[in-house]
């Protein structure tokens, strides 16, 4: 498998996860896009992850492509709908979400934003407060990494959604875990370290 072990050797301490959220927070729909809350399904561990994250003080928000909206597939609006139900979902549990940050963007578009360019990244690592050094960004796609990397964060892949497909493609300075609650504990273990 390529990628780094997850138990490789700690370095700064992580204080702030930007995760993908198709594939990482929620399961993808074979349909296509998700266009109401109604369809949201749990990924694999995720409201656990966040817990932890919450839990030990660590800043968490949400990086995705909602290309969608660029194709005219669903809109601005449904996409800001679903996100507002799921700020209030995560309310309850004491998850607070730095952001959302959403290219709305086609593939086409060219524009700064829509991952595996880093515009989202420097977003979320802008609006947080804590340095590139200190963030790790997750997301279960190449380009999440890629995007990750450029913004100088630790980046790491999920192997739900779509990263059991390209786990054997990533760089060797990817983090590979088998869920979202295996990259909780890890960064929790590393800010520990840290």
């Amino acid at each position: 498998m390529s990628g780094a072990s997850p138990d490789r050797e700690a370095r700064a301490p992580i204080r702030h996860v930007i995760l993908d959220r198709d594939g990482v927070l929620n399961r993808e729909l074979e349909s296509g896009w998700l266009t109401d809350p109604r369809q949201w399904e749990w990924e694999q561990g995720a409201i656990e992850a966040l817990e932890v994250w919450s839990e030990h003080g660590i800043r968490i928000s949400v990086a995705t492509n909602q290309s969608g909206i660029g194709r005219g597939v669903t809109s601005r609006q449904a996409v800001d709908a679903i996100h507002h139900w799921l700020s209030k979902e995560l309310a309850p549990l004491g998850v607070e979400l730095v952001g959302i940050f959403v290219c709305p963007h086609a593939p086409d578009g060219g524009c700064e934003c829509r991952k595996p360019r880093p515009g989202l990244i420097l977003q979320a690592i802008e609006l947080s407060g804590v340095p590139a050094e200190e963030t790790i960004v997750i997301g279960d796609d190449l380009r999440d990494q890629a995007a990750g990397r450029a913004a100088g964060a630790t980046v790491a892949l999920v192997c739900t959604g779509k990263g059991m497909r390209v786990r054997d493609s990533v760089d060797e300075d990817t983090l590979v875990f088998e869920n979202l609650i295996e990259a909780a504990t890890w960064t929790v273990a590393r800010t520990r370290a840290g």
